[in-house]
């Protein structure tokens, strides 16, 4: 087996990837899937951080049509990013993986506050380590969470983790002559305006040179081929 190729990466999460085959909420067989494929990756060493959306339960975006004021709604959202990560966290532990979970809002009585070094030494120790409730901030997405936690711990990489096997030049699960790209550069991907992820998270990866890999995570052993160095999914670099 080859060397991993990558020592230290981010993995970022939609919510709505933890609802598998249900309408809502979160699926335990799905949940079971993610959690092996982790822990697959984990035993070769690799230091793991993730960032997982809230979509499946709440969505900031909802607030609007209920009439609740768009910052409460993010800040719901962002609670639905922690309950998400407990249940991860939950399942990580029940196959013997150690982890932590750091939320950027104080709770804690039920996680520890996020703090950049204690995040880097929970990483060295092999621990995995799951960063909840966003930026702490609002009109902030989970993909600028990711981005961010992703630089702040000097991650080698940012894996997004979707249905789609990459990025292409359309949305392939609306037209089939979609083109894939195998590999694109941070300009290509402005000058295509290519949704890759939301402008502030691409800026903040391309300012700090980390690449970023849009894969399918819903492949058997995608995430172990991309972390031992084979080309999967779509590199932006």
């Amino acid at each position: 087996m080859n060397a991993p190729k990558y020592k230290r990466i981010l993995l970022k999460l939609s919510g709505e990837a933890l609802m598998g085959d249900s309408q809502f909420g979160i699926n335990p067989h799905t949940l079971s899937i993610f959690t092996d494929e982790i822990k697959a990756i984990h035993e070769l060493g690799i230091q793991i951080g993730i960032v997982i959306g809230g979509g499946n339960i709440y969505r900031g975006l909802q607030a609007k049509a209920t009439g609740i004021h768009k910052v409460t709604g993010d800040q719901m959202g962002m609670l639905a990013t922690v309950m998400n990560c407990l249940a991860f966290q939950s399942s990580l532990e029940s196959k013997g993986i150690a982890s932590r979970l750091q939320t950027a809002i104080t709770m804690e009585a039920i996680a520890e506050p996020y703090i950049r070094r204690r995040a880097i030494r929970h990483l060295e120790k092999g621990r995995v380590v799951l960063f909840a409730a966003g930026t702490g901030s609002p009109y902030f997405t989970t993909d600028s969470a990711a981005a961010l936690r992703a630089v702040e711990i000097e991650a080698d990489v940012l894996l997004k983790g979707t249905r789609v096997d990459g990025i292409y030049d359309c949305d392939p699960e609306k037209n089939t002559n979609a083109v894939k790209f195998e590999t694109l550069k941070f300009r290509e991907t402005i000058e295509k305006n290519l949704k890759v992820m939301d402008q502030t998270a691409f800026t903040l990866c391309s300012e700090n040179q980390l690449p970023i890999i849009v894969f399918d995570i819903n492949i058997h052993e995608n995430l172990k081929k991309i972390v031992l160095g084979e080309n999967i999914g779509t590199i932006v670099k």
